[in-house]
């Protein structure tokens, strides 16, 4: 009989809500459920002879390949891994599927030989492979790839940005060959049926930038070919919006999908220079594959609708239970009722959120209409929830002099006090075991870093000061640690250890990527944080409104030993806080 989990970890997941897959006619029209089922089901793509559907599902708990007939039967699990499968594409023969892998630690283009169930890692590099599409030989495999990135950042911020070319390679990994030269963005190839050129989608690194941003600003890319034995490359598109997920089809013609409000299925005729072929229908086409005989079109699309979610996720460690909610959530100290964010983004118009465990009971229980509501934390007496009000994210005081402060107010909505006050931007109060303080990220006209204040005189204390970004304060409940995220010594952002006296300080993770959101397990065992250490496992122009498509809940002793991944997708999860422990 398998034990319990011993603890629970509440976290934001930028993931859909619910996707399924649809098929329908080639313009859209007339879609019917591709096998649905609760768990998350995305990127459907048809085998070459059209008597398969190949798709990622995480209906056995973990992102795994599947298989299953147009009409839904046969259904067959292809890969089994706790790691991340996913972007399956099978060889024209039908033998050996093509698909994205974090077996390795981060996004590789592996095969898998059907007859024998043969694995075969064949990029076997640090950087992320997404995309595989097979030529119409079978010979070679086109893919996007961040490999050459120079991981650039978003102006102003600290996500990573990234940056893809198109490659092509043999199935067996050798000759290796970057095709485009874009210097910015190309993404998701499909072969011309004569195996002589590749259409993609490119863009400019601010219209990824655009893409990304969670205001949900419109931005433009285009539809483009590149000559696989020249590597000329040739714009087929004008015009503004966003153009994803090319394929072509028969005819002379390419298919795509149109973002933005009026977006939709659309096509091109390539003799005719890229002229309009006509539309389709209106929505959503997440991922679109069309048949090989162009009649029908699989896709996936978001039918969930209950935001903020309460929901359990599968774990990679059975010892952690994870519980994907609301933004920056906050358990109350008996472990009853939880408080987050009700907003999809941080930095959109939030209130704050009360409701029981299982996600029932909803009560709005503060809501300002003039300013945001960021990272409730509430106290460890119960009698407070302290919280940022203002705009934490939209920059520090000298770059739009946008200010913040620490709120306090009761459970019930009642109380509201503003424990910080003037020309500042305070936010991510986090409350020392005995309930007297509370430590927070400041910035002002004097400098920037950690703060204490004392709750009941309003009494401020330096805990860090400098030139660095220091955030994310996190009291141990021992007392005798606060974790933080910094990037005092390099570009990345790392977590760190302090004493609340200022002394002691010392760095606990040496990852690539950013990681940020540490907090402490209330027993004082384990910190948990958002890790980007495996890096972007999918094209960022593919997830709208996420600035950060990155990062896993990850946990590490309070030594940063016994460093474990608990989650594994294409999304970001962050934002984790603990449960208190059950008495046993």
């Amino acid at each position: 009989m398998n034990a319990q989990p011993r603890y629970t970890i509440a976290y934001s997941g930028f993931a859909p809500l619910n996707t399924d897959i649809f098929i329908a006619d080639a313009d859209g029209h007339n879609p019917k459920p591709f096998l649905a089922h609760p768990a998350q089901d995305f990127n459907a793509s048809f085998s070459r002879d059209g008597n398969w559907i190949v798709f990622t599902s995480e209906r056995s708990g973990s992102a795994e390949i599947y298989r299953a007939h147009p009409d839904g039967t046969a259904l067959e699990q292809l890969t089994d891994d706790p790691s991340f499968d996913d972007q399956a594409a099978l060889s024209p023969d039908g033998r050996t599927l093509a698909f994205i892998s974090s077996r390795s630690g981060h996004a590789e283009l592996w095969t898998l030989d059907l007859p024998t169930r043969k694995l075969r890692n064949i990029t076997n590099h640090a950087g992320g492979h997404f995309r595989p599409a097979w030529s119409p030989d079978g010979q070679w495999i086109a893919i996007s790839s961040d490999r050459d990135s120079p991981k650039p950042r978003r102006p102003d911020g600290f996500e990573l940005i990234q940056q893809t070319e198109i490659y092509v390679l043999h199935s067996d990994g050798s000759g290796l060959r970057r095709l485009t030269h874009t210097n910015s963005y190309a993404g998701s190839p499909s072969w011309s049926p004569d195996g002589t050129q590749i259409v993609f989608y490119r863009a400019s690194f601010e219209d990824v930038i655009r893409i990304s941003d969670p205001w949900h600003l419109r931005a433009t890319t285009q539809i483009a070919i590149v000559d696989v034995a020249s590597g000329e490359e040739k714009e087929l598109t004008q015009g503004k919006g966003e153009k994803w997920s090319p394929q072509w089809l028969d005819g002379g013609r390419i298919g795509y999908f149109r973002g933005g409000p009026e977006g939709g299925a659309e096509f091109l005729r390539l003799d005719a220079e890229g002229r309009n072929a006509g539309s389709g229908a209106r929505g959503e086409f997440n991922s679109p594959h069309w048949s090989p005989d162009g009649r029908k079109m699989i896709y996936y699309r978001d039918i969930g609708q209950n935001w903020p979610p309460v929901v359990e996720t599968p774990s990679k460690d059975a010892r952690f239970r994870l519980l994907r909610t609301g933004i920056f959530p906050s358990f109350s100290p008996a472990g009853d009722r939880l408080v987050f964010t009700n907003g999809q983004a941080a930095l959109s118009h939030n209130g704050l959120l009360e409701v029981s465990i299982d996600g029932s009971n909803r009560w709005l229980i503060h809501d300002d209409l003039e300013r945001n509501t960021t990272a409730p934390n509430w106290s460890p007496t119960g009698d407070w929830i302290a919280f940022g009000l203002g705009g934490a994210f939209q920059g520090f005081l000298g770059t739009g002099r946008v200010t913040a402060t620490i709120a306090l107010i009761r459970p019930d909505g009642s109380g509201l006090r503003e424990l910080t006050h003037g020309d500042r931007n305070d936010g991510f109060p986090s409350w020392s075991p005995d309930g007297k303080r509370l430590a927070f990220r400041t910035a002002d006209k004097f400098g920037k870093g950690l703060r204490i204040a004392d709750v009941e005189t309003g009494e401020i204390k330096v805990l860090t000061e400098g030139d660095h970004t220091d955030n994310f304060p996190d009291w141990s409940p021992k007392g005798d640690w606060i974790c933080f995220t910094s990037n005092r010594e390099d570009n990345d952002y790392e977590i760190y250890l302090i004493h609340p006296d200022g002394t002691g300080l010392k760095r606990l993770t040496h990852l690539p990527g950013n990681d940020a959101h540490s907090t402490w397990s209330p027993d004082g065992e384990w910190i948990a944080f958002s890790s980007g250490r495996a890096g972007f496992k999918d094209e960022t122009a593919l997830h709208p409104h996420n600035p950060q498509s990155y990062g896993e809940i990850t946990v590490m002793r309070a030594d940063g030993s016994e460093l474990t991944a608990l989650t594994d997708n294409p999304w970001e999860d962050a934002t984790p806080r603990w449960a208190p422990l059950k008495n046993k």
